[in-house]
């Protein structure tokens, strides 16, 4: 399979130092660029995914009619971190 090249990013000569100074031993700059477009698909990728998750997770629930009303979970998690504020309180000397 051939290599195929990413376009070169023009930025401030200060913005390429600053990255220059952070890159570990031995690493070259071509090598962080590529080390973060990856990192950055995957977490596209991941958020993309967490969406579609939630898109169908929702529709799910409104086809059933089986969910909780977002109301509904806000005060229950509100009371639990009332109690959990309320019994810190009282260990505290």
């Amino acid at each position: 399979m051939k290599t195929a090249t990413i376009p070169s990013v023009r930025v401030d000569p200060e913005f390429r130092a600053e990255v220059e100074s952070l890159l570990g031993d031995g690493e070259t700059l071509s090598e962080f660029v590529e080390a973060s477009v990856r990192a950055t698909v995957q977490r596209r990728r991941v958020q993309a995914e967490f969406i579609a998750r939630g898109l169908r997770s929702r529709d799910e629930a409104q086809r059933t009619g089986d969910y909780v009303e977002a109301d509904v979970v806000i005060d229950q998690l509100q009371r639990k971190l009332d109690a959990a504020r309320t019994r810190i309180a009282k260990t505290k000397p």
